[in-house]
């Protein structure tokens, strides 16, 4: 079976197996058995299109979304994953071509209604997260709007905000520095799903300025890095998903 990372990366559907994970790579008569056999809890991830600074994509947060929702699918043993949603509020890049902006109420709108389809489709729990700070509010006023209409609805911030703390705690006790966009945290996990070489720009890698668009310095970054932070996102969303729905 092929592992989370090559169908996130491959992005080539018609080639993936009916055991996937991805609600997207799936038949319907193949969700409706998932959720018959005990895959009843959704996976909605919110990603972004923003710049990321001359050296890295702007898809990278849709990038590492997919990673994460595929994988704490995975770990969860009874959830499905939703195609991540590319884009979020992002007002304060769009003087950087190729940023797209939701308004808040647009980015909580898709979330509601994305939600409304998982309980349609008849799944218990519906996870609502975002790997981009824009649009965490708006997810946490969708799950308090359709919680128990249906089915119960969860805001799962730890994959985010938790997991953000504890890198930069890590950065800061190896002196490292901990920026606020495009520096080491999220350069080093592109990094880590950048087999191909397609999303980071090595020759660009530069300390940050405001005309880059770049706060941090990415040239400290690294694959290896990368993966440990993943990892640390995965561990909490899936620790507060099984808190939250163990409680339900």
């Amino acid at each position: 079976m092929p592992s989370v990372l090559s169908l996130v990366l491959a992005f080539l559907p018609g080639l993936a197996l009916a055991q996937s994970v991805f609600i997207a790579d799936l038949t319907w008569p193949e969700v409706k058995q998932a959720i018959a056999s005990g895959k009843t809890t959704a996976i909605y991830f919110a990603g972004s299109t923003e710049q990321n600074g001359p050296h890295m994509a702007l898809g990278k947060h849709n990038v590492i979304a997919g990673y994460l929702a595929g994988r704490i699918a995975e770990e969860l043993g009874n959830a499905l994953a939703y195609p991540v949603l590319p884009f979020a509020p992002t007002g304060g890049h769009l003087k950087f071509p190729g940023t797209v902006n939701l308004s808040d109420q647009t980015f909580g709108a898709v979330a509601q209604e994305v939600a409304q389809s998982a309980i349609a489709a008849g799944f218990k729990h519906v996870v609502l997260m975002g790997e981009h700070g824009g649009g965490q509010d708006a997810l946490r006023q969708v799950a308090k709007a359709l919680d128990g209409r249906g089915a119960r609805v969860h805001y799962v911030a730890d994959a985010y905000s938790k997991a953000q703390d504890e890198i930069r705690a890590y950065l800061l006790t190896r002196k490292l520095p901990v920026g606020e966009h495009a520096g080491i945290e999220d350069t080093s996990e592109l990094m880590f799903l950048d087999r191909e070489q397609k999303w980071i720009r090595r020759d660009k890698l530069a300390r940050g300025d405001a005309k880059s668009g770049v706060d941090g310095d990415p040239r400290l970054a690294s694959a290896e890095l990368g993966k440990m932070f993943l990892d640390i996102k995965i561990a909490a969303g899936v620790a507060q998903i099984k808190h939250r729905v163990g409680k339900r």
